[in-house]
């Protein structure tokens, strides 16, 4: 017999055994087929369905009242629904490190106890009821999580010293090429760091009840391991992930919403260091082209390490700013709100030590307002696959102008924005339906046409809608 038939017999043996099926296809994950040439989505995980028209606000605990505490930060829960905020990030909530400390007060990101609650900001109990009254407003809740490193006096520095990277000499080690001394670095190659933050990161969700988490520094963690930390807690109840970082490969099966940290650059160098606005054609091309479908990113002008490193708003926009706010809420993506920018923080936080954020005026407060409303409403700039493709308009004034529409059924959105320091005409060309649209800012209602000339200030900004309330 030679060794052809004697590898048919091994292959019709193992059949008899297996009973001759072909492998299926997992039905839980969408658009898995077995013909090569069928197109797959990206995106394998399943967004929770609150998510898709949401917009999300960082909560800084320390800085927000005189108090500093959960129960203090509740005061302003009612203000922030009317903003039309929807997803409560609140940075790290854990009990700080000592050794190696920052500053007087330390970093929420040294971490001491995963499981335990910082007692400057008060007791589990005080972050329930706050967790419970946001639930009741129709909020959503997600923490910040620290699984890259922890504070050197974390305990598990002591119980499970093999979970840490070490230097040439033996010694733990901060993330390597960081000043980022008042931690340790992790080893994620370690299965039982893997176990340990899995099981932490349930326990929030399955046991407090929070609806997510913000992930800090995402992409110095292997994906495969959030990748399975996303299973383990979609297996508890739908949750929102969102990734510090600027990835697609995380979005596959990890995380709902990355960082759209390119855009930040592209607009500060726009608004204050002379950049062209065809910049910004380089992004929308990428978002469009080449960034998966369903992928939500988070757009910002502000967050807390802009802030306390980089200046505030303000210095890094200068008279650009309110343009480039507009452009983050009517872009693909979900726009984020820092603790006080709608107060008009005009000014960097400290970041080790108590700094009073001052909320006597809300100077920003009915912009927010009307631009989130505008995004509950109007499907069209709704997040991933549920809102409208950026269409670009072609205009007159291409150096100056950045002009794109999104449609989604019957809402469509124009956003017009003149990123220039002088008044100017433009004319639509093409990339738009002509029609009647309200302006978002005014109310009026408004002809738009191909080759009408529509003035622009200096920095000026519209956005035109058509949305059907549906």
């Amino acid at each position: 017999m030679n060794l052809r038939r004697v590898y048919l017999l091994i292959v019709v043996c193992s059949a008899l055994f297996t009973g001759c099926s072909q492998p299926e296809a997992d039905s839980s994950e969408p658009n898995v087929t077995m013909n090569p040439y069928e197109p797959q989505a990206y995106v394998r995980l399943t967004h929770p369905e609150w998510s898709r028209n949401a917009t999300i606000y960082e909560v800084n605990i320390r800085q927000y009242t005189p108090e500093g505490t959960f129960q203090a930060f509740r005061a302003h829960l009612p203000r922030l629904k009317a903003m039309g905020i929807d997803i409560l990030w609140i940075m790290p909530i854990h009990p700080i490190g000592e050794l190696n400390r920052k500053g007087s007060l330390g970093s929420y990101y040294a971490v001491k106890d995963y499981y335990g609650v910082n007692p400057e900001m008060g007791t589990l109990d005080d972050f329930k009821a706050l967790l419970q009254e946001a639930h009741d407003m129709g909020m959503y809740v997600i923490i910040d999580w620290v699984a890259n490193h922890s504070a050197w006096d974390n305990p598990l520095a002591t119980e499970h010293p093999e979970w840490y990277t070490h230097d040439a000499d033996g010694n733990f080690q901060p993330t390597p090429w960081y000043d980022w001394e008042d931690i340790i670095d992790f080893d994620y190659n370690h299965p039982g760091i893997r176990e340990y933050m899995t099981k932490a990161m349930r326990y929030w969700v399955e046991e407090v009840g929070i609806d997510g988490y913000r992930c800090d520094v995402a992409g110095f963690i292997p994906v495969d391991f959030w990748n399975n930390v996303r299973a383990e807690l979609a297996a508890i109840k739908p949750v929102f992930m969102l990734a510090e970082w600027e990835s697609r490969d995380l979005h596959a099966r990890a995380f709902d919403m990355t960082y759209a940290w390119s855009l930040w650059d592209i607009l500060h160098n726009i608004c204050t260091k002379g950049g062209s606005p065809l910049q910004l054609e380089r992004y929308m091309s990428h978002d469009v082209n080449s960034f998966p479908y369903d992928a939500y990113r988070m757009t910002f002008t502000d967050n807390h390490d802009k802030n306390s490193w980089e200046g505030n708003m303000y210095s890094n926009f200068g008279d650009g700013l309110e343009a480039a706010i507009v452009l983050c809420a009517t872009v693909n993506g979900m726009p984020l709100v820092y603790s006080g920018q709608e107060a008009g923080l005009n000014r960097s936080l400290a970041f080790f030590e108590k700094d009073l954020i001052d909320w006597s005026k809300l100077p920003m407060e009915e912009m927010y307002s009307q631009l989130f409303d505008l995004k509950h409403r109007n499907r069209a700039l709704w997040n991933g696959r549920y809102g409208g493709e950026m269409i670009r308009i072609v205009t007159d004034q291409p150096k100056e102008v950045v002009a794109f529409s999104r449609e989604q059924g019957n809402d469509r959105v124009i956003t017009l924005i003149n990123f220039s320091d002088y008044t100017l005409e433009v004319q639509l060309k093409e990339g738009f339906t002509a029609g009647t649209y309200t302006a978002l800012f005014t109310g009026e209602n408004i002809e738009l046409m191909t080759n009408k000339a529509y003035a622009l200030p200096a920095w000026g900004y519209a956005v035109y809608h058509q949305t059907s309330g549906k």
